[in-house]
């Protein structure tokens, strides 16, 4: 039987080491980030990893994480989309006025928002597409245009609070008690990990591909386990298993599989790697650039509406400061390339760890919020850096 490469552990390491060296260093940078904030914010703070702490972290980085997430098929295409944070604030503010002040119901009233969110975006992509306007054009465009409605449909309120026993109130405040829930979700993410590793080894069996050793697959699995099962564990000892984060890890893990099992995410991510190869292997450019948009705005406002559930309101700031410039640097810190390519869904959520435990760690030391934006902005640039250097080292070998 021939050998294929990387069917032994040594030839795995090998591989991997040789793709770091090209370049190719996916959401590592990151990770290692997330390590050395929470030991730093640990030493200076002994409160930083308690389960309260960790709880609230989790929720908090949910309606940010969905934007982001959104934002991360833009820029695997290699564009850019600047009206997240407007679109947020109006999606949660449609909801609020429709459901509050005109009475239609709650699920009625989200549904519009959303759909409202996907025809933004089918506006941003038909300019983007096919007239040819610059993306970073028609999304500040799309920024300020949004956010002028936004303040149109709040009124002279200015401020619209929502139900706090409403549907969309509970996403954020409830809670799985059970400790079975979160023990549950642990077994089930790693189970589907192992089970979506298993068949894609059978795939490149059958048609002489290269493909994991099994022993690789199984360290994987375990390693996923055991950060799971911790996580259930600290969750458990706090208030349970919190719905946001339950959402935000179902979409992310249904992003994620269409971006990696899908035809319509290999047609993402080959419109990254070059528009005009695409075209020659019949890739509907237009059609794959609007849809991106219809899928970040549809996020954003999704987003807006997660946002407006943990404080119960939708106002005039609802998509304002920093949440833009938080949802890209998320997606980008995470491990999303800014060139197009390369990159995933579950960016959006390490991305989000990163900058929610710098944001944490200094309320808990106290720290004033100037620093906290420039500390931000030092891990957005070093991320931006890393992506740069990457990208030189993949056209150095013939990667890019």
């Amino acid at each position: 039987m021939v050998s294929r490469p990387g069917t032994t552990i040594k030839g795995w390491v090998e591989g991997y080491q040789t793709r770091i060296a090209g370049g190719e260093l996916g959401f590592v940078p990151a990770l290692i980030g997330l390590v050395v904030i929470w030991i730093v914010c640990q030493s200076l703070n002994a409160n930083f990893l308690s389960a309260r702490n960790l709880s609230n972290l989790g929720v908090d980085i949910v309606g940010t994480g969905l934007i982001a997430a959104g934002i991360v098929f833009v820029l695997l295409v290699g564009e850019i989309d600047l009206s997240v944070g407007s679109v947020s604030g109006l999606g949660a503010a449609l909801f609020a006025v429709l459901n509050v002040q005109q009475g239609v119901p709650e699920w009625l009233a989200f549904l519009s928002a959303a759909l409202c969110g996907a025809a933004i975006g089918l506006v941003h992509g038909f300019f983007i597409a096919k007239v040819g306007v610059p993306a970073f054009v028609v999304t500040l465009a799309g920024l300020l245009a949004w956010n002028g409605l936004m303040l149109f449909v709040l009124g002279r309120s200015g401020t619209v609070n929502i139900d706090d026993e409403g549907m969309v109130a509970m996403l954020t405040s409830t809670y799985f008690e059970e400790v079975a829930a979160a023990y549950a979700l642990a077994a089930v993410g790693t189970g589907l990990y192992f089970l979506g590793a298993w068949l894609d080894r059978r795939r490149r069996v059958a048609v002489g591909l290269p493909l994991r050793p099994l022993n690789e697959v199984l360290v994987r699995t375990g390693l996923l386990a055991a950060v799971a099962f911790a996580a259930a564990y600290v969750l458990n000892m706090f208030q349970g298993l919190p719905l946001a984060l339950l959402i935000l890890v179902v979409v992310l893990a249904l992003m994620d599989f269409v971006v990696r099992r899908t035809g319509y995410g290999r047609r993402v991510l080959a419109l990254g790697g070059g528009i005009e190869a695409a075209r020659r292997v019949g890739v509907r450019v237009s059609t794959v650039r609007i849809s991106v948009f219809v899928v970040s705005s549809t996020m954003a406002s999704l987003g807006g509406l997660m946002l407006a559930s943990r404080i119960t309101s939708a106002s005039q700031t609802s998509g304002s400061g920093t949440l833009l410039i938080n949802a890209i640097a998320a997606a980008v810190i995470g491990g999303t390339s800014l060139y197009g390519g390369h990159g995933t869904p579950w960016s959006a959520l390490l991305g989000m760890l990163v900058i929610q435990s710098v944001a944490s760690g200094m309320a808990l030391l106290g720290i004033q919020g100037s620093v906290q934006f420039m500390v931000t902005g030092g891990v957005l640039l070093a991320a931006v850096v890393v992506d740069s250097l990457s990208r030189r080292s993949q056209q150095v070998h013939g990667r890019a």
